[in-house]
């Protein structure tokens, strides 16, 4: 009897500390908090341009094609570097690669390389101009895009737009709920412009085209949109 009697017993102050321990850190979900976001948007003409030339070749053997492709990619670039200025147009190279091309027998029967050459900057006419003047290489594809300076003090302007929404959003859903205010609890601020990524033009200059070598590529830059949305929580009191 008296040792079923303190088996019983130490049952009895083990669950009590436990039904303790539970009163005394409650893990209760917060109330009144809502989720909310708001997000604004301007948009803008777009005011930088890449151009991206490229020229390939094919071959018998690796060597004889980089060579090749090194001697236009040169010739591109001294030609390009001539106009080139930091606060309007870059010049900068791309991919260049070379591949081996396999014949019927599954064995290596030639070699095919392409290099690629970008300009870009702010100064459009510059940037398409100097691109018809380059021989040796075609025009494969252009893409317009905001500048940073740009994207910088447009997406400014956009966020303090999009924050008083938010606040205002905030405001109205207190009110609604019989709330006199609220308060922060946590809040997630992204921003993104959306404009036209690089295409294919729908022609080319042809290499040593003396009658097109000399005419300004024909651009004709777009609008960009820049959109910054403000998402969080807030605490209704």
């Amino acid at each position: 009897m008296n040792i079923a009697t303190k088996t019983v017993t130490g049952c009895a102050f083990l669950l009590g500390l436990t039904a303790g321990f539970a009163q005394q850190n409650p893990e209760q979900p917060p109330r009144d908090v809502v989720q909310l976001s708001a997000s604004a948007a301007l948009e803008v003409p777009q005011d930088f341009l890449t151009l991206s030339l490229s020229t390939t070749r094919e071959g018998p053997d690796a060597q004889g094609v980089q060579e090749q492709l090194k001697a236009a990619l040169e010739a591109a670039l001294n030609e390009a570097k001539k106009s080139a200025q930091s606060d309007a147009m870059e010049v900068r190279t791309g991919q260049f690669s070379l591949t081996p091309q396999y014949g019927r027998d599954g064995r290596i029967s030639g070699w095919r390389g392409s290099a690629q050459l970008l300009l870009q900057g702010q100064d459009i006419a510059r940037v398409s101009s100097i691109a018809g003047r380059i021989q040796g290489l075609t025009v494969a594809g252009l893409a317009f895009s905001l500048s940073r300076e740009q994207r910088t003090r447009v997406e400014s302007q956009v966020q303090i737009m999009a924050i008083e929404r938010f606040k205002a959003r905030a405001t109205e859903i207190a009110k609604a709920f019989g709330f006199a205010g609220y308060t922060l609890r946590e809040i997630v601020v992204t921003a993104s412009d959306a404009g036209q990524y690089p295409r294919p033009l729908a022609f080319s200059m042809e290499s040593g085209a003396a009658s097109k070598a000399s005419m300004p590529i024909p651009v004709e830059a777009g609008m960009g949109l820049v959109q910054v949305t403000v998402s969080g929580s807030v605490q209704l009191k």
